[in-house]
């Protein structure tokens, strides 16, 4: 029986071209998951740093509050909430018409920039205090003793926690066929269309399997370099 499964699944995936559908879905996989993180980072890093200047200055008070509000939201809604709110009621009452790609991309970012910006924040307030305090008594603004200081310093204490968020974003990509993205998971259920699942869904968990594992190996590569970098 599993003999005959099998067969039926490399027909599909070779024979029927299926293995054409999966590189497609691994491309469009990947668009979302580094391109959501890149934007994760972007925002997840202004939010931490506006959330941290919150405490010291009544400007970015206010501001940090808008911040608390978007943290709460995206990390108290599931991740297919979001994808169905932005494609199906956000942008088309604003009229923009997008991709459905793009709008994954975008939702993931989001969503990860509210990760990420609790992240991030950790990692600002595990730097020396006394550090913020040299760069602006060197004269530095306090964009810069962020930038040039405090930061760098962060991005290196936070790194194994922001590879973790990485991994799950691959992981999380997986319900983007909610608004019908052709994803890695939609590029195996296809190949499973001919009423034979067993094999094809074992083959797609293989699949998360070895990218995680890539991932978790070059995340710890890089861990080990700045590591060290401190001796």
């Amino acid at each position: 029986m599993f003999e005959k499964k099998w067969q039926i699944f490399i027909r599909s995936f070779v024979e029927n071209e299926g293995y054409k559908n999966v590189l497609l879905g691994f491309k469009n996989t990947a668009y979302i998951a580094v391109f959501g993180f890149l934007i994760g980072i972007c925002i997840g890093t202004f939010v931490a740093i506006v959330k941290v200047a919150g405490k010291q200055s009544k400007v970015f008070k206010w501001i940090s509050k808008i911040g608390d509000i978007y943290v709460g939201f995206f990390r108290g809604t599931p991740i297919v909430v979001q994808l169905l709110l932005l494609y199906y009621v956000i942008f088309p009452l604003a009229g923009v018409n997008i991709d459905k790609l793009v709008v994954a991309i975008v939702t993931f970012g989001i969503n990860s920039g509210a990760y990420v910006s609790e992240i991030m924040r950790s990692g600002i307030l595990s730097v020396d205090a006394g550090q913020r305090e040299a760069g602006r008594a060197l004269g530095l603004s306090y964009p810069s003793t962020m930038l040039r200081i405090v930061l760098p310093q962060a991005l290196k204490n936070s790194l194994p926690a922001l590879g973790n968020e990485l991994i799950a974003l691959v992981k999380d990509t997986s319900v983007a066929g909610f608004i019908a993205v052709f994803d890695l998971t939609q590029a195996f259920k296809l190949i499973g269309s001919s009423y034979e699942f067993m094999i094809p869904y074992l083959v797609l968990a293989l699949f998360y399997l070895v990218i995680v594992g890539i991932l978790t190996v070059i995340i710890k590569m890089i861990e080990r370099r700045f590591a060290k970098s401190d001796k």
